[in-house]
């Protein structure tokens, strides 16, 4: 018998489990082994009617033999032979020279492995995935998945007639990882990653959970991507600290890219990332906002949804442009001046099949029991973040946007889905932890680390979490979660609810303007009106307001003055500043032609105004998180629903702020104040420009008539439904 003839015999079993693709270590196959006193070469090449081995210089080694009718084909390697191609032959006479996977060692390194499978790398994203590497002098491109259950895994795509059976992957035992470099697939190439389940069965394709680039739905592959973007930004890189600037103003813009502005005259398109660096990032600036929040562009399946079921977390969605367009938009903020934050979403992900969901036939990212594993709300599932590899899939996610997409902070989302283990469920729906309460333990150990990691990188990070959980915003070293900033949901909820009801019976709702300074230093606080507010038949905010059309465009423009003279940094959704009458809409743009109309012109031009005061204006921001800052001069006018009030800066600088929530305008109001002079608006909300009636003070004296417990104070018109801003004409401000 001939060497070909006792190798097909003695591995007949193996070369069966190969082409019935239920073989677990390809490599123990294919490519190069030795047999008794010679080496055998053995390739799988369904798609070919002839194998030869060819040297480096392309010359003719040996005709392969086919030993099996679906394409195994074997061959004796010449004696001191030991670089090899293979010169495939199709059935239709096209011939091309490729490289044998097989042939190559594994491309992870011990350390590799073994951070891997501990959990702790931080640069996860540069091992798993599919990475576009040299390897041996040869351009190709590395694949590698965690899938420890799964009983063989291959990476299938355009280079193979997404035909499982040819690349099949190299399996890591210790930690579950299958690797594999294919040699001349390159950027742009489509790819997905087929697996049996530990049981054989044949799974759905998956996506790519460390993917970089994805293609848009129904084929939803991921797609190899190499960088080549040539970042601008050192100057604004080297100016971000690692210590969160909380004394500093932060104005945020929130974003939903895919409806702030679309081509209507070309069938409604988007615009790229590219376009949104030019027209978006000029708009912000002209408006004067430090920060764009964009809701998420991590990839996700569904092109009506804000984003918050992502597919893809290391992936900006491909709706705009690719990774390095997307480079390019965050490149032209940061030249603009302007921070950028990203929502990210670690709570949760969708069910689609070819995501995430039972990734390897078993429940991998998630948790197995649905009473831990599940939102039935959302019809998502629930991130296992006990689990070492779990974790560190995240918090590689979340390091991924900041070292490679030079994002400035993330903003997390449904935090509060996180803690509570009976979070929207009922009794005998949840498991209770260790101790028996319902605090998410293993996902308070995350989020600390989580922001460790994002403040050593010289990031901040934002909580959307809406309960009474303390130390939100506090060091983990204080036992806090630590997170820079959290959104005052409470604030939010009050204030717009006290704001819907009509003014007469304000009087009877007073608390809920005022409740939230009674915590209002417990956490570093954003004062978020956000999309949460302008969708699902909640109104727009300016269809909140009552009254006829005149009253409601002044409620809004005091409420917006109130927002920016209160306590806490600052957010709102775009398009608010230009007062739709309809809730946002993401099948188009924003309603620009509205600017057409004075009212809504005004207050676009009062939120400009707003920002500039804002940001030259220390006290309005300087002091946010500490009661130092603020001082009531009266809470409790009920009968005229007016409120006043002090913002202080750390120099001693002040202003005084005074708002009036009726449509009656109050003359000679008298504010009590600490020192006599002249004083000044330098903001007033029913001024004509912003389409208010006008009603203004020119001049203002404190007297020596004390009043509120001063020894001094003003006598102020405050006009109908506006709120004033007051500064000292000597420049103590």
């Amino acid at each position: 018998m001939t060497p070909l003839d006792i190798d097909k015999t003695r591995n007949k079993d193996a070369f069966s489990a190969l082409m019935q693709g239920r073989h677990s270590d390809p490599f123990a196959i294919l490519g190069v082994h030795q047999m008794d006193d010679v080496r055998i070469v053995r390739t799988l090449q369904p798609q070919a009617d002839k194998v030869e081995l060819v040297d480096a210089q392309g010359e003719h080694l040996a005709d392969m033999r086919r030993i099996h009718p679906d394409g195994l084909f074997t061959a004796v390697m010449p004696a001191r032979k030991r670089r090899y191609s293979l010169r495939i032959t199709t059935a239709s006479g096209y011939t091309t020279d490729i490289e044998d996977p097989y042939r190559f060692p594994q491309t992870l390194g011990d350390l590799d492995l073994y951070l891997l499978g501990e959990g702790s790398d931080q640069k996860i994203y540069q091992k798993l995935g599919a990475q576009v590497r040299s390897y041996f002098g040869l351009q190709g491109t590395r694949f590698a998945v965690w899938a420890p259950n799964a009983s063989r895994v291959s990476v299938v795509g355009d280079f193979n007639d997404w035909d499982g059976r040819r690349h099949s992957m190299r399996l890591h035992p210790a930690n579950g990882i299958w690797e594999i470099f294919l040699p001349g697939v390159t950027s742009g190439a489509r790819y997905k990653f087929e697996m049996l389940d530990k049981d054989g069965r044949l799974l759905p394709l998956k996506t790519d959970p460390y993917g970089n680039f994805h293609e848009p739905p129904p084929g939803n592959a991921s797609i190899v991507y190499e960088t080549h973007y040539e970042w601008q930004d050192r100057d604004w890189a080297d100016r971000r600290s690692i210590v969160p600037d909380l004394d500093k103003p932060v104005s945020i813009y929130e974003v939903h890219l895919g409806s702030w502005r679309r081509k209507a005259d070309e069938h409604n398109r988007y615009l790229s990332y590219r376009e949104l660096a030019d027209e978006l990032v000029a708009y912000v600036k002209d408006m004067g906002f430090t920060h764009i929040e964009l809701l998420p562009v991590s990839e996700h399946p569904f092109d009506g949804s804000w984003g918050y079921q992502p597919i893809g977390m290391f992936a900006p969605t491909q709706r705009f442009g690719d990774p390095d367009d997307f480079r390019y938009f965050v490149d032209c903020c940061h030249a603009a001046g302007i921070a950028i934050i990203l929502d990210w979403v670690p709570a949760h992900f969708p069910q689609d099949e070819h995501g995430l969901r039972r990734f390897d036939g078993t429940a991998l990212y998630e948790h197995e029991d649905p009473r831990k594993g599940e939102h039935s709300d959302w019809g998502t599932l629930i991130f296992n973040f006990g689990r070492r590899e779990v974790a560190n899939y995240l918090i590689g996610s979340a390091l991924y946007w900041i070292d490679e997409f030079h994002i400035d902070a993330l903003r997390v989302d449904a935090v509060a889905s996180m803690l509570y283990l009976d979070y929207s469920r009922e009794d005998g729906e949840w498991l209770p932890n260790e101790h028996g309460g319902n605090e998410n333990l293993e996902a308070v150990a995350f989020l600390r680390k989580l922001n460790i990691e994002l403040h050593a990188h010289g990031a901040t990070s934002y909580a959307e979490e809406s309960t009474a959980w303390p130390g939100v915003s506090r060091p983990v070293d204080l036992d806090g979660l630590g997170f820079t900033y959290k959104w005052n949901m409470g604030w939010m909820n009050d204030t717009l609810s006290y704001m819907s009801e009509d003014a007469v019976h304000r009087k009877h709702h007073h608390d809920k303007m005022t409740f939230g300074l009674v915590y209002a230093f417990d956490e570093n606080f954003v004062l978020p009106l956000s999309h949460d507010e302008v969708v699902h038949g909640k109104r727009s905010l300016l269809g909140r307001m009552p009254g006829d059309d005149w009253q409601r465009f002044a409620n809004l423009r005091a409420y917006f003055t109130t927002m920016y003279a209160h306590p806490g940094k600052k957010l709102l959704f775009m398009g608010s500043e230009i007062a739709p009458y309809q809730e946002w809409n993401h099948d188009q743009s924003l309603d620009w032609h509205l600017l057409e109309y004075p009212q809504h012109s005004g207050m676009q031009r009062l939120i400009r105004d707003l920002n500039d005061l804002y940001r030259r204006t220390p006290a309005l921001y300087e002091l946010d998180f500490t009661n130092g800052g603020f001082e009531w001069i009266n809470w409790d006018d009920r009968d005229n629903s007016v409120l006043s009030w002090i913002r202080r800066d750390k120099s001693g600088g002040y202003v005084i702020c005074v708002t009036n929530f009726t449509p009656v305008i109050r003359y000679d109001y008298q504010l009590g104040v600490f020192e006599p002079g002249p004083f000044e608006e330098i903001l007033n909300s029913d001024a004509e420009r912003y389409g208010g009636s006008g009603t203004h003070n020119a001049t203002l004296t404190a007297d020596h008539s004390g009043h509120h417990g001063e020894p001094h104070s003003l006598h102020v018109t405050i006009p109908p439904l506006a709120t004033l801003i007051l500064q000292r004409r000597n420049g103590a401000c």
